[in-house]
């Protein structure tokens, strides 16, 4: 079944997932060997494996366990083995100024207050030093109780790193509006039949697959919808 839904969102252009660890590869690989990395709210450390070279550090508050309150969507299993510094996101106990690289991906949705912990971000990082961050600008929630917000606008970044002492180096919008709505219609059998009922999920599968055939041809013209609707932003800055 997974196999099939893999492949299903691979011929809609949909792999939020992978689309975000290639940008985040791509950028890890692009950095100079040598340098001090804290991956902030690192969960299961899944880009450890792409800095070879580098000091990596983990940071995580290690209470999401995988199951949470049972409320939206989860993990099932979640594995905290792997983090070098247990803190809130917005009090890591380490001095300032004494990373060259901050990674932050998928978390601001998962703290009460985002902005502080952007300004510990800029605290951490060295004069010259690279944050890499991926947040949703649109999302369900997810990881409960600790889903705060839905999402990030581009303006969040510009106004709370680029108006706060950062260079913006790239902020990159993943999806559009037609995929985001193309996902969305594709979900519907899968939440009728968890919050409705299978009879639902059935019924609904006729008015689906016309719905979204359309909705693929529409992704090839309206890229530029991005600017109203996306899954999410890749942001990288630099400290000034």
């Amino acid at each position: 079944m997974k196999k099939i839904k893999e492949t299903v969102l691979d011929f809609f252009h949909i792999n939020i997932a992978g689309d975000r660890a290639r940008w985040v590869k791509k950028t890890l690989f692009a950095l100079p060997r040598g340098l001090r990395i804290l991956d902030v709210g690192a969960g299961e450390t899944p880009y450890k494996k792409w800095c070879v070279g580098q000091e990596y550090l983990a940071q995580d508050f290690a209470k999401y366990d995988g199951a949470g309150d049972g409320v939206g969507l989860h993990t099932g299993t979640w594995d905290r083995s792997n983090i070098d510094i247990v803190s809130d996101i917005v009090s890591i106990p380490q001095p300032d100024a004494s990373f060259d690289v901050i990674i932050c991906t998928e978390v601001l949705e998962h703290v009460p207050d985002p902005v502080a912990a952007l300004h510990e971000c800029r605290r951490l990082l060295k004069v010259g030093g690279v944050i890499i961050i991926t947040a949703p600008f649109h999302s369900m929630t997810h990881f409960a109780p600790y889903h705060f917000c839905t999402g990030f606008s581009a303006y969040f970044y510009d106004e709370h790193l680029g108006r706060k002492g950062c260079e913006m180096l790239e902020v990159t919008p993943c999806g559009s509006f037609f995929s985001v709505v193309a996902q969305e219609v594709m979900l519907i059998p899968r939440f009728c039949r968890r919050y409705a009922g299978i009879f639902y999920a059935v019924v609904s599968m006729p008015f689906i697959v016309p719905a979204i055939l359309f909705l693929r041809i529409a992704m090839a013209f309206g890229l530029g919808s991005s600017e109203l609707l996306c899954f999410a932003y890749f942001v990288r800055a630099r400290k000034q």
